[in-house]
C-alpha cells in the first residue's frame, strides 16, 4: 500500500480491481479542514479518463507494471478511423495487433483505449507498451514522431515562414497543416502530443 500523497503523475496504482495512471496531482487544503488529494487519472483498461479525491490519509494499492518495446503489426475495427495506419482488409473487430520481435508472440489491445494515439501508429513501428499482470494495457508514444508527407500543395520557393501553414496528408493518412515551404516527399516531425507539425527532418 501507499499513500495517496505519492500519487503523482506516470505512478500507477489499483482500486476496486481497477488499474489507473496519474496524469496530475493536486494537494488542496480548506482552513483547518482535513486536505484532499485530488488526482486526474486514466484507466488502464477502459482508456477513461476521470478525477479521484482522496483524504490526505488514504492509501491505494500499488501495482507493478512492465514496458516492452513490441511492434505494431495491424488493426482490426469496425470503423476505419481506428486503421489509418493498417491495411484495409483488416475491419472486423476493434483490436490492434502488436509482436514481440523477440518472441513473436502477439498481442492485442482494444480500440478503445489507443483510439486517441491510433492515428501515430504504422505498420512495424516499434512502441512501448505497458503490461500488468502478463496483460498488455495501453502504449506509449514517442513525444516526437517522424513521417513522410504523401501529400501536399507546392512548395514555396524561398518562404521559410512557419506561421502561414498549408494542409498535408502524411504516410500514415494523419492530415495535419505544414508550413508553406513543405514539399511533397519531405520528411517532419510531428508532436504526438497535439498533432501539429514540429521541425523539417534534414
Amino acid at each position: 500500500m501507499i499513500s495517496v500523497t505519492e500519487l503523482r503523475a506516470g505512478r500507477t496504482f489499483e482500486e476496486n480491481g481497477e488499474p489507473f495512471v496519474v496524469l496530475k496531482y493536486e494537494h488542496t487544503k480548506m482552513g483547518r479542514g482535513t486536505a484532499n488529494i485530488k488526482v486526474k487519472v486514466r484507466n488502464l483498461k477502459t482508456g477513461a479518463v476521470l478525477e479521484k479525491t482522496f483524504i490526505s490519509g488514504a492509501k491505494v494499492s500499488e501495482i507493478s507494471t512492465v514496458k516492452r518495446k513490441l511492434q505494431y503489426l495491424y488493426c482490426e475495427a469496425s470503423s476505419s478511423a481506428y486503421c489509418k495506419a493498417s491495411s484495409s482488409a483488416y475491419k472486423d473487430k476493434d483490436n490492434f495487433y502488436f509482436m514481440d520481435p523477440k518472441t513473436f508472440e502477439q498481442f492485442s489491445i482494444s480500440s478503445e483505449i489507443i483510439s486517441d494515439q491510433a492515428p501515430f501508429l504504422r505498420e512495424e513501428a516499434l512502441v512501448d507498451v505497458l503490461f500488468w499482470e502478463e496483460k498488455p494495457l495501453s502504449i506509449e508514444l514517442p513525444p516526437k514522431m517522424e513521417f513522410e508527407v504523401k501529400e501536399t500543395g507546392p512548395g514555396v520557393r524561398g518562404d521559410s515562414a512557419t506561421n502561414i501553414f498549408k494542409p498535408a496528408t502524411l504516410e500514415n493518412g494523419l492530415k495535419i497543416k505544414v508550413p508553406l515551404f513543405i514539399n511533397q516527399g519531405e520528411k517532419i516531425l510531428v508532436d504526438t502530443r497535439t498533432g501539429e507539425y514540429i521541425e523539417r527532418v534534414k
